[in-house]
């Protein structure tokens, strides 16, 4: 039996702010942004390539808006990731290098932070791209 992870709640204050940050900054997909009814607005954003989303709106958690810290991404190139975020106004860190991989971090509007990771070169990966330098 297979379990997968595909929604994961990022505690926000300002929805529209955060929808415009995910969306427009680091350039995740706008699946729906539903307003069920006054207490409950369901937004769903996916990373580019990913098969888990991010939801955020009001009524979703019961977190502290910036309370969400480490959550990690794959990326086949951490210096492209972060070129690409800085380019779109994202403070992203410096690369991170580690044996376990190159790493670049980020925070959003509210504190919440994020973690993009390349991962190392393993034996018969590079058909996937994790060919790190």
């Amino acid at each position: 039996m297979d379990w997968k992870i595909e929604l994961v709640a990022i505690p926000v204050s300002d929805v529209d702010r955060a929808k415009a940050f995910y969306v427009d900054q680091v350039g995740f997909t706008d699946d729906h942004d539903y307003v069920v009814n006054e207490n409950l607005r369901f937004v769903q954003l996916t990373p580019p390539g990913s098969a888990c989303s991010i939801v955020l709106g009001t009524g979703i958690t019961e977190m502290a808006p910036g309370s969400q810290k480490g959550v990690q991404i794959v990326v086949p190139d951490a210096d492209a990731a972060r070129d690409e975020l800085r380019s779109r106004g994202v403070d992203a860190s410096e690369v991170d290098e580690q044996p376990w991989g190159r790493f670049v971090f980020f925070a959003d509007p509210d504190g919440n932070t994020w973690a993009l990771q390349q991962l190392p070169p393993r034996d018969g990966d590079t058909a996937q791209g994790n060919t790190a330098q």
